[in-house]
């Protein structure tokens, strides 16, 4: 006999879904338009939001749900490119930060362009949600805290 699923598990799985959903789309509008993935806007958005737009790995891992070893790599290729670069800690010379370029900063802005841009779209075709965005916002920013 099957159980019926219970409404913990129902928000669940409508959470995860949606999520799904949204990042495929930012995802697609970031790298039409940028070349980036959501992932790495994350990463360029938390680096632009830290102090002097540096952070350590550690740091960044803990931001956006990596390990400091998945945050390096997700960074080598916008080392590559040059919107990030790594520098050696003011504080410690064995700690390296990550450190936004002044190209890191012009995609950062134009990529959260972009993002505003998807999101106003999407907000425009459910209103109620639109009306909502601060409340659900709010209670997104206390799920798994």
């Amino acid at each position: 006999m099957k159980k019926k699923q219970s409404p913990e598990q129902t928000l669940a799985l409508a959470f995860a879904s949606a999520w799904n959903r949204l990042e495929r789309r930012l995802d697609h509008s970031l790298g039409a338009i940028r070349g980036i993935s959501l992932a790495e806007y994350r990463l360029l958005r938390t680096l632009g939001d830290a102090p002097d737009a540096q952070a350590s790995r550690v740091d960044l891992a803990s931001e956006v749900g990596l390990t400091p070893s998945g945050v390096t790599r997700a960074l080598q290729p916008l080392e590559k490119v040059g919107v990030v670069r790594t520098v050696k800690s003011k504080r410690d010379a064995r700690l390296a930060m990550a450190v936004l370029t002044k190209a890191g900063r012009e995609l950062l802005n134009d990529a959260s362009g972009v993002v505003d841009d998807t999101m106003k779209s999407l907000l425009k075709r459910t209103p109620e949600l639109s009306s909502q965005a601060a409340e659900m916002t709010e209670l997104f920013d206390g799920i798994g805290r």
